[in-house]
């Protein structure tokens, strides 16, 4: 299957890096099925970072052999599970199982209103669910382990 990483270069190798900062699935290499949206990523990542240019990474993934081999949560929808799993990676304090590879919604800039006002209490898990409902989110990847990279192979970067 095809995947796709924005950034603000060209990631050949992908490597697992501690983020500075909580990220939805925690710590690990965070890719897309949608182009679109690692486009945007990589736009958002140079206005951040204010260095580099827009690229997206394109590659390959074995899900045949990730299905089979990894220890894979799934969240379908950015439903109660989603929500809670999300809120405990931002704020660092997952203590939940351990897995090779997560995959579900993004929450995008559109959402992290949302997120925080949850997190900071000001928002309850119903109120949350409903506005995030209303929300079109792009899927991620997030492979956690040199296990699960090693299913990965870099095909390409680009320049948007």
């Amino acid at each position: 299957m095809l995947l796709y990483h924005g950034s603000n270069l060209a990631v050949g190798e992908p490597r697992l890096i501690e983020p500075s900062r909580g990220l939805d699935f925690g710590a690990g290499f965070y890719l897309t099925t949608s182009e679109g949206q690692a486009v945007r990523f990589s736009e958002l990542v140079v206005k951040r970072r204010k260095s580099g240019a827009a690229i997206v990474g394109v590659y390959e993934f074995d899900m045949d052999a990730a299905e089979g081999a990894l220890a894979i949560r799934r969240f379908d929808s950015a439903d109660a599970a989603w929500l809670g799993f999300v809120a405990e990676n931002r704020l660092r304090v997952y203590r939940g199982n351990a897995y090779d590879m997560v995959r579900g919604a993004v929450a995008n800039d559109t959402v992290m209103p949302t997120i925080q006002l949850y997190i900071g209490g000001l928002m309850s898990e119903e109120a949350a669910l409903v506005a995030l409902k209303a929300s079109n989110l792009a899927d991620q990847i997030c492979l956690k382990t040199e296990r699960a990279l090693s299913l990965l192979t870099f095909t390409r970067a680009y320049e948007v």
